[in-house]
């Protein structure tokens, strides 16, 4: 990319549903080494800021969770000086005290997926090893956290998020052992994109929107796609709502 092109402060990848973000942005284009990112760039901004999005399954939905360019898409706002990642998803409550409707900040992450390209180093690059014993900011968490409930939602402050492979959902029994771990929301794209944030040295959160209570909890029916989309579409204005109101202080927390 040019050196005049537009550069943004934070970053968010939208999820299931979540294909745009801002309504008056320019489109850029970024070319990474692994190919361009699951959908054009968007930067537009918020209160001042800076802010670039992109849809990490496509603005179609094209994307499977195992086949986005997670690489493209953490390497594109690298590029553009992005010093920030906020992670909206959608997610499967494990624990029958998380409801749908809820919003959880995780803070610890259980990688279940596999075959997925999960490293910038390697392929002939000097490897590196990445701590993450910490996944996500603390600074950031708090921000999320300080937002959504400044505006009135139900906000869990910590929790660990289990991530699957997809695109299926989780058989009961599956279900039933990550409720048995103690781990609170099941997603399917946290990982690899936690990681290579941490490899490219931008800090990242996730905020989930508890869509569903998955397929272990006794009584429930087990989810099906369209009741996630459907419920992620009903409740978009909440999460672009929390967004918007921690993104300044987001930036003034990694400037």
């Amino acid at each position: 990319m040019s050196d005049d092109a537009p550069r943004a402060h934070v970053g968010v990848f939208g999820g299931s549903g979540f294909y745009s973000f801002l309504d008056t942005v320019e489109t850029v284009l970024v070319d990474t080494p692994y190919g361009p990112p699951a959908s054009p760039v968007t930067i537009g901004e918020v209160e001042g800021v800076r802010v670039a999005f992109v849809a990490r399954h496509g603005t179609g939905h094209q994307h499977a969770p195992s086949e986005i360019p997670y690489r493209a898409n953490v390497w594109a706002m690298r590029a553009l000086g992005v010093r920030a990642l906020l992670s909206p998803c959608a997610s499967g409550s494990l624990q029958a005290d998380v409801h749908p409707g809820d919003f959880v900040v995780v803070d610890q992450l259980v990688d279940r997926t596999w075959g997925r390209a999960d490293t910038f180093t390697g392929g002939g690059q000097p490897i590196f090893h990445v701590p993450f014993a910490d996944p996500f900011d603390e600074r950031l968490r708090a921000e999320l956290v300080r937002a959504g409930r400044q505006l009135g939602v139900t906000v869990h402050d910590g929790g660990t998020i289990v991530v699957i492979q997809g695109p299926r959902f989780s058989t009961r029994a599956e279900s039933r052992w990550f409720r048995s771990m103690g781990w609170t929301v099941v997603n399917m794209t946290a990982y690899p994109e936690a990681v290579l944030a941490a490899e490219a040295g931008i800090p990242y959160a996730s905020i989930a929107l508890v869509t569903d209570y998955d397929a272990g909890l006794d009584g429930v029916e087990p989810v099906t796609q369209e009741q996630v989309f459907g419920f992620f579409q009903q409740n978009l204005s909440r999460v672009r709502d929390v967004l918007v109101q921690a993104i300044p202080r987001v930036a003034d927390a990694v400037a």
